[in-house]
Formats: C-alpha cells, structure tokens, sequence
C-alpha cells in the first residue's frame, strides 16, 4: 500500500507540488491527466520518492519501484551515441554500441526473461539489433521490457503509448492489464483520454502543480470539467506571425521530392527497399506505418541527415542530392520536428533561443538575430502562453511545454516543406487542437507543404491531400502504398 497525506514536495526554490490525499493498494490502478505545465511528470517523480518532502505524512509499503519516461529514454539514447560520437564509422572503426539485449539486461541479468519479455512485446528480432539505431516505438518497447526485468510492485509509466502504433498500444494495453491482475500496481501519466486502457479503475486530474481530484474512473470521466475538454471542438480564430523574410518560392512544375528505388541499410538488413516516390506541388502528405517500418528514417533522407541520402536517387527541390547542394541548402526549405529531434535539443539555452534556431536551422543560436526576428519571436511566445518565461532555461519547460516550442521553432520561417514526425506526442487535447489549428492555418495561408506522420488517426491536420502507406508482407521488408485523399 502508498498513502500520502497533504504532502508538499519540493520542485524547485520557488514551486512545490502538491498531493492532499492518494491511496493505493496492491493491484489497483491509477490514470492521471493534466494540461501540459501541469505537473504530470513532477507527480511522477514525487511517488516514486523522488522528490524531497517538505511536510505531509507517507506510508510506502511496496518494495520495488519502478518508473519510466521520457528522460530515462533521452539519456539511454545519449549515452548510446556517445560511445562513438557518430553514426558514420570510419573503415575498421568499431561500432560499441550496446545491443537491445544488452540495454534490457543492463540493470538485472536474466536472458530467458529477456527473451520472454522481448517476445511479449513482439520486439525478439531486434535482440541483437544496436539500440540507438531503433526507432522511437522501438526504443519504447525495450524501455519497458528493461523496467520490467527488475519485476516491480508499483509501475508508473510516464507517456507509455506516445510513439507506438496502434497494434503496440491495444498490446501494451493488454500487458499492463496482466501485471495488474497478478498483483502488481499501475499508475499511468496521460496526455490523451482515449489512451485510458479499459482496465484502469481510478482517474486523477491533475493542475497547477496539485492532485486536483481523485476517484473512479466512471465518476470522474462523466464530470462536467472532462466532458468539456472531451467535447470541445470550437478553438478561437487564430493568425500566425508572419515570417521574417519573403518564403522562398518554388515553381509549381518542379517537384518537391523525388526518390526513385530508395535503398537504406542497417547492419544488411534493408529498412527502406525499393521505393518511389514523388512530392509535387501543393501535395500535403501523411506517412503511416507500424514501428520500425522505416517513415523516420525516409525523413531523415529528406532533411539531409542521413548519410545513405548520397548513395540514393534523391532530388530535392529541384537539386539531385550530391549535386554540389550544402546541408544549408536543403535546411533553408524545411521547417522538422521529431522525437529523435527533441531529444538531440539538449544546448543550455533560454526558450526564446530555441525559437530564434528556427530561422538559422541551428541547435542553439550562434549569430545575432534581427530586430524583426526578436518582434516575431516575442509573437509566438504570446501565441505559446509562454511570454513570462521568454528568458527561462528551455529545459526548465515541462516536455509537452519543450515540444510546443519546437513546433514553433518549425514553423517561424513558414518553410517551403513542414516536417512533422509524431509532433503531437506529449501534448495534451488542447495543445493538440491547438498545433493542428497552427498547420492548417500555415498551409492554407502560404507556400507550406506538409509531410506527416502519426500512429493516431485523429491527429492529421485537415490538410492532408495524399497518403504514403508501409505495408507489412510476408517477407522481411515493406510495401508502399500511395493514394490520394479525397
């Protein structure tokens, strides 16, 4: 059993959350929702006592402890990376990267539930695969076989379904609703109320920095509070900033992207294999597909990250990559937010520098920005909610706060090519409707062209013109399917 009662811990000199009365039994289950900013991730750490107490009274009777999130996934993937500082060996370089056995079994060894856990979680082919080249999904899943390996009593997962595609969700779902049948205790932090498995039993709300309310989940899903949240579907008239310069033009015949039997490989094994495919003027796409199919990795060919773009029948706007085109010259057309992006965003700097990076395609600011670029940056703050905070660390924000900037940052140019690689992931309802209002206003208003992708249905903008689809087979790679929205 965990009982807390008026509890204050500590945050930070001047903030404190806040907890007034929370119990849970072996067994139970907890889902807890809150806007972002609102404390979901501090109320985390707090159960799982990792924040000091100033006052209040707990009883903690669980023996084993275990918490996942976002930033135990950030740090996994950092340190990965670190080992060889580069995703480009030289000839008879070393790749010491850990494989994804190894990163399970990291804290407790055990290599028949290693493979059972991999199993269960449909991820056993990737055992031997180097972590830091799986995708955000399948990074997810080995988080959470890794947590498990140490059999805790109280689970408490931050965000579990942000990133997994639909079958991985109703299949976590499933597993998450076993461990509380054999007894063990689950608390889930969530940003989506359709994300509640059907197995939870207690809701909490969560604002301000305080367990705002605690009960049934029947009880509190049928509140007047929630149900306006559920319901809302009516945001207000909104207009973006303008961009600091005139947006670059293309003209209408010369296509944005053409990929003619694209190849990339991993260790020999192909993840992209034989496609093609064309982005013409106008066209705003969605790209969908199981994790691990390869849609992160065909938008990093796109932006000029990944080192294979060479090696492929690539032409970007209008240049054949290789062509004698810099990394800033594909850059200045793409505005790109990703997972994987997010979590490479680690300079110390102030939020409005993260939004001012967006017009320098730079992580971190290293020139002056103008007098209109600082106008226009202030604008978009006002636009975030984020003003009082203009001069804060961005790494202070809570994450959903972090990723709200990011799109931002994205979108300050008005590029020529909006990037969006599950964008939406730690954001609660509002902000989601909010940062779909934010891309259909762009694309609508300007020369902006989308291209899209999310595990969620309900998460693509309005639009979305034509849609690029990864298709399993029975063989080891994927099919392509094209179609175009009516």
């Amino acid at each position: 059993m965990l009982r807390i009662e008026n509890a204050v811990y500590k945050i930070s000199d001047y903030r404190v959350f806040n907890i007034e009365s929370l119990t849970l039994n072996s067994g139970s289950s907890l889902a807890c929702i809150g806007c972002n900013g609102s404390g979901k991730s501090v109320f985390v750490k707090a159960i799982a006592g990792e924040l000091p107490l100033l006052s209040g009274i707990i009883v903690n009777q669980f023996k084993s402890i275990a918490r996942i999130s976002f930033e135990q996934l950030q740090k996994l993937i950092d340190d990965e990376w670190k080992r060889n500082n580069t995703d480009m060996l030289s000839e008879g370089e070393h790749d010491t990267g850990l494989t994804t056995s190894l990163i399970i079994q990291q804290v407790h060894s055990n290599e028949s539930l290693c493979q059972q856990l991999a199993q269960q979680f449909g991820i056993s082919e990737l055992l031997s695969r180097r972590f830091k080249y799986l995708s955000t999904g399948e990074t997810r899943k080995a988080l959470i076989c890794r947590t498990l390996m140490v059999k805790p009593d109280l689970l408490i997962l931050d965000e579990p379904f942000d990133g997994l595609d639909v079958q991985s969700r109703e299949n976590l779902s499933q597993i998450l609703a076993e461990l509380v049948k054999q007894g063990i205790t689950i608390i889930l932090v969530l940003n989506r109320f359709n994300d509640i498995p059907p197995f939870i039993e207690n809701i909490g709300l969560l604002a301000d920095c305080q367990l705002l309310k605690m009960g049934k989940k029947d009880t509190i899903l049928k509140g007047e509070t929630i149900q306006q949240l559920v319901n809302l579907e009516n945001l207000p008239e909104i207009s973006l900033p303008e961009a600091d310069e005139s947006p670059i033009e293309l003209a209408d015949h010369l296509d944005r992207i053409i990929l003619n039997n694209g190849y990339v490989y991993y260790d020999d094994k192909a993840v992209i294999n034989g496609l093609t495919w064309q982005v013409k003027a106008h066209q705003n796409w969605q790209i969908i597909g199981p994790n691990g199919a390869g849609k992160s990795t065909l938008l990093s060919l796109i932006t000029g990250d990944h080192p294979q773009g060479y090696s492929n029948d690539l032409t970007l706007f209008g240049r054949k990559r290789g062509s004698g085109e810099t990394i800033w010259d594909i850059k200045r057309h793409i505005g790109y937010v990703s997972s994987s992006f997010h979590l490479d965003y680690r300079v110390s700097t102030s939020v409005k520098n993260v939004l001012l990076s967006g017009y320098f395609d730079s992580i971190g600011v290293y020139r002056t920005a103008s007098d209109k670029q600082n106008k226009l940056a202030d604008k978009w703050l006002q636009l975030l909610g984020l003003h009082s905070q203009v001069n804060k660390p961005f790494q202070s924000l809570s994450w959903g706060q972090q990723r709200l900037v990011l799109i931002a940052r994205a979108l300050v140019k008005h590029p020529t090519l909006l990037i969006l690689d599950e964008p939406l992931q730690g954001l609660d309802y509002l902000n989601r409707e909010l940062v779909k209002r934010w891309i259909d206003c762009l694309i609508v208003d300007g020369r902006t062209q989308l291209l899209f992708v999310s595990h969620h249905a309900e998460d693509a903008p309005k639009c979305i013109t034509h849609r690029l689809t990864f298709v399993p087979t029975t063989d080891v790679n994927y099919q392509y399917q094209v179609e175009e929205i009516n």
